[in-house]
């Protein structure tokens, strides 16, 4: 025997009951944020929205021999990219949105050409309310910024090459 809500017996006060509507709005708020997962409390029902990314948009960045005709949209942040060493890169070590600025308004943290010492707040990432500072790994002169204030990063996506 089933009650009105398909959960369980008639009676089975512990059942967790599915706020549908509220499972598409994350849905809908992850298409919006570009994020791959997002998690609600309210007491002690939890909900927790994922989606699995392809990245593809990674690899005719990662082929400088890529036919300039496949993305002539991309083509100035395509060549940017490649003529700085990837292998610099300070990558995002989470997901979540990248902040240049400490606070808007303000002045980036660092400009391309900028000399950065080791340990140095490079930008900000935040992820789940907390604001995280990516630091310098070490000393070096900024060779280019790959990402946009405001944009949403995956984990270990590039963000800023020092030289």
């Amino acid at each position: 025997m089933t009650d009105d809500t398909g959960t369980g017996a008639k009676g089975d006060q512990d059942a967790m009951r599915i706020d549908v509507a509220l499972v598409r709005q994350l849905a809908e708020l992850l298409d919006e944020t570009q994020l791959t997962e997002i998690e609600v409390e309210d007491g002690d029902r939890k909900v927790r929205v994922a989606r699995t990314v392809t990245v593809a948009a990674a690899a005719p960045m990662a082929m400088p021999g890529a036919p300039v005709a496949a993305a002539p949209a991309a083509a100035p942040q395509a060549v940017a990219a490649p003529a700085a060493d990837p292998g610099n890169a300070v990558k995002s070590p989470m997901v979540g949105t990248v902040y240049l600025t400490p606070e808007p308004g303000a002045a980036p943290f660092v400009s391309v050409g900028d000399t950065v010492a080791a340990g140095a707040t490079i930008v900000i990432i935040e992820a789940m309310k907390v604001m995280n500072p990516i630091t310098a790994p070490s000393a070096g002169k900024i060779v280019s910024i790959l990402v946009d204030n405001g944009q949403p990063v995956e984990f270990d996506q590039p963000l800023v090459v020092i030289a």
